[in-house]
C-alpha cells in the first residue's frame, strides 16, 4: 500500500494525536452508511471521523494540497512526527484492517490484489454512489459517544 504526503505539522487540536481519522463525503448517503457501519464494528472505539468539507477535513486538505480535488475516502494516521494519508482502495483496506476480525482478514487478502485493479473498482463505485444511495439526509443520528468522535 502506498501512503502519501508525510507532514510534520500537528493534527487539529480536536483530533487525538494517536487516533486514526477517517475522512468521508458528508453529503453522500453511501459514505454516511459506511461510517455507520464502521462505528458499529469499531471494537476499539478510537477511530475519529471528519466530513471532507468540515473544518477538520478542510484542514487536512490544506496540509495536503494533493488531496484537494480527490474524491475519495481518506484514512489518516500519525507515525511519530509524520502524518500519513491513504486514499482510494488503500483507505478502505486500512479501515478494514483497523476493524480487525474477518474485516482484517479481508484487508490482508485484498492487499494482494494490485492497486491497478482495486482502484478502478473503487472509482466506479465512487462515480455512481450518490445516484444509487442519494444524500446523507436520511441517516441516523450518532449516539453521544459516537458524536464525541466526530470532528467538526
Amino acid at each position: 500500500m502506498t501512503a502519501l504526503a508525510p507532514d510534520r505539522s500537528a493534527p487539529p487540536a480536536s483530533q487525538a494525536a494517536d487516533a486514526p481519522l477517517l475522512v468521508y463525503d458528508g453529503d453522500c448517503g453511501f459514505c454516511a452508511r459506511s461510517v455507520q457501519f464502521v462505528l458499529g464494528h469499531d471494537r476499539r472505539g478510537t477511530l475519529q471521523f471528519a466530513a471532507r468539507d468540515g473544518l477538520a477535513g478542510r484542514a487536512l486538505r490544506e496540509r495536503h494540497p494533493e488531496f484537494r480535488g480527490v474524491e475519495s475516502l481518506l484514512w489518516v494516521e500519525r507515525r511519530g512526527d509524520r502524518e500519513v494519508v491513504y486514499a482510494y482502495s488503500d483507505a478502505v483496506l486500512q479501515t478494514a484492517q483497523y476493524l480487525g476480525g474477518v474485516y482484517g482478514l479481508l484487508a490482508a487478502v485484498g492487499g494482494f490484489v494490485p492497486r491497478a485493479l482495486r482502484d478502478p473498482v473503487y472509482n466506479l463505485i465512487a462515480r455512481v454512489r450518490k445516484r444509487l444511495f442519494g444524500g446523507a439526509s436520511a441517516c441516523r443520528l450518532p449516539s453521544p459517544d459516537e458524536s464525541a468522535r466526530m470532528l467538526p
